[in-house]
This record gives structure tokens, sequence and C-alpha cells, in this order.
């Protein structure tokens, strides 16, 4: 079943939350999430050269939270602000709340799966080779700290009569396990022969406790990858000379 199912919505609850965080009545929550979905696309075009990894859409009373996580924070901001006023107008044509817009800084963008997914997009629109592409992206992500990765492209790889898929794993990425916490991301590369996709896993480490921002938080303070410490880890004898 983990390897079937999307990891991120397997794990909703347990170690990793929603993208979209509000409570609505029957009646109105067909709208709201008409207009996340404008906002969400809106800005994933407007922002396409920002390494936007997500955005993250709450709404407290009469207003409009947004959250974007991007790797480059100053192409979003612009200067002095210039760029981040003109975004907040753009997403207030979409909803009748008061906008606030927070700009949240990935900080190691390496091991983040969106923006794996796509540099190594970017890296086949130039006309590299999607091999080198692939494997470049996964030994910098192991290089960086992550446990494990897997990465896939699909399409006509080459410019193949017949489209296949392609997979190159380092690592391991136990998507059964449901403490695991996995990162996953997915982008288009529009080439010369068609689209390709790409599909990337990254095994982060265990998270032992049973907390539904785990993943959000430890991504936002750049924590070290591999904070649990595996199964019966509790119940282990301490090495010898240990106090």
């Amino acid at each position: 079943m983990g390897q079937k199912v999307n990891p991120i919505g397997m794990r909703l609850g347990i170690n990793r939350t929603w993208d979209s965080r509000w409570y609505a009545n029957k009646g109105e929550y067909g709208d709201l999430l008409q207009e996340d979905i404008k906002i969400r696309s809106m800005l994933t075009r407007e922002l396409k050269q920002a390494a936007v990894s997500k955005i993250v859409i709450e709404r407290p009373h009469r207003k409009c939270r947004v959250s974007i996580h991007t790797a480059r924070p100053g192409i979003v901001i612009g200067k002095k602000g210039a760029d981040i006023e003109k975004l907040r107008s753009k997403v207030r044509k979409f909803t009748d709340s008061e906008v606030h817009i927070n700009i949240v800084e990935v900080r190691k963008p390496e091991t983040d799966a969106t923006l794996v997914a796509q540099g190594i997009a970017q890296q086949l629109e130039r006309r590299v080779a999607f091999r080198r592409a692939t494997k470049r992206g996964v030994q910098t992500a192991m290089r960086m700290g992550a446990l494990g990765i897997r990465a896939n492209v699909a399409g006509r790889l080459g410019g193949a009569d017949i489209a296949r898929t392609e997979w190159y794993r380092e690592g391991r990425v136990p998507l059964h396990t449901l403490r695991a916490d996995i990162d996953y991301g997915v982008a288009e590369a529009s080439t010369t022969y068609g689209v390709i996709g790409i599909k990337v896993w990254i095994f982060k480490g265990e998270v032992m406790e049973h907390d539904p921002t785990a993943h959000e938080r430890r991504a936002t303070e750049g924590g070290k990858p591999g904070g649990g410490q595996g199964r019966g880890a509790s119940n282990r004898p301490a090495p010898a000379g240990a106090s």
C-alpha cells in the first residue's frame, strides 16, 4: 500500500499536516476550496523562478493568511517589499477576506523533494541528459544529509519513440513505515519531445513522537534529518563507559 499511495496523504495527522488549514460550514466549503486552488495556481505561475516548495493557506476569522515556503525569499519579496505588495493585490482578487502574506525560507533546498524535482525538470528543459540530471539531484541530497532518496523520471526519455520510466535510488526509503518522515514532490519538464514527469521521495529520519507538525517544524528550523532513533531505541542498553 505504501508503494502506491501519496506518502504525504498517508501520513496526515501522524507526522504531516494539511496545506489548507481552516474550518468552513457546509455551504461555504466548496467556495473556499476553489479560492485555495486559484490562489495556489496563480502564485505557482507568478513565482516559477522563486523555488517555491509549498503554499500553506490558513483562514482565521475574516482573514486569509498565505505562507509561501521558498528557497529564494529575496525574489518573492522584491526590492523594498514591492513584489510582495503586488502579490497581495493579486491574491485579493480571489477572496473577500483580508490578505496576509508570510515568507518562510526553506533552509535546506537540497533535501526538499519538491525543489529537487523542480531542479531535475529545469535541467531536462536545458537538454541535460536525464541520467546525469537525476543522479546529480540524488547525490546532492545524500551529501546534504538525507538518509535516502528515490527519483523517478517518466516520458519520452532521450527522445525515444516509446515512453518509459526510469528511477535512481540511494539509501533507504521506507514507504510502509508510518513514523518515517518522507518528503514527496513532483514536477514536469516540457521538452521538444513532450512532457517528462519527475517524482522524488526523500527519507529524512523517523519521528518518534505523534506530532502532525513535526515535518514542517524540522524543515523551517533547518534541523538535522534523522532525528529518530529507530525501533526499540529506548530499550537498548547504554554503551560501556556512558554516563
